[in-house]
């Protein structure tokens, strides 16, 4: 055989590997994705600032019920950091002060009660 022919060959057995890949979850073209799902786009996330840090807050009170209804859904649970922008630490004084205005009845344990 000459140095062509082996070529040929070569570039072929790589072209069948290639057809070989196409239908395996790890190909490039499926990325994992069921078909005709869509692909999903990068979205741009607004980074966020803790406004206790901002407002130099020393201590979250528990009796502040206009303050807490912020990081509290209307289901009644505590919002998580990636919604509020709160930092850790006062992410957890947040959560601590919630839990004790419930306790004492100035928060509901669970969202809005309607009668219908």
């Amino acid at each position: 055989m000459t140095e062509n022919n082996l070529i040929d060959d070569l570039e072929n057995d790589d072209d069948l590997e290639d057809d070989d890949q196409e239908g395996s979850p790890d190909s490039r073209s499926s990325r994992g994705r069921s078909r005709g799902a869509a692909p999903r786009g990068r979205r741009y996330r607004r980074v966020k600032i803790c406004n206790f840090c901002v407002d130099r807050v020393e201590s979250i009170d528990y009796k502040d019920i206009d303050t807490l209804n912020r990081y509290v859904s209307n289901r009644g649970k505590i919002l998580p950091r990636r919604q509020t922008g709160a930092c850790a630490k006062h992410q957890r004084a947040v959560a601590n002060a919630v839990k004790r205005a419930r306790h004492v009845a100035l928060l509901p344990f669970s969202g809005k009660h309607t009668l219908d």
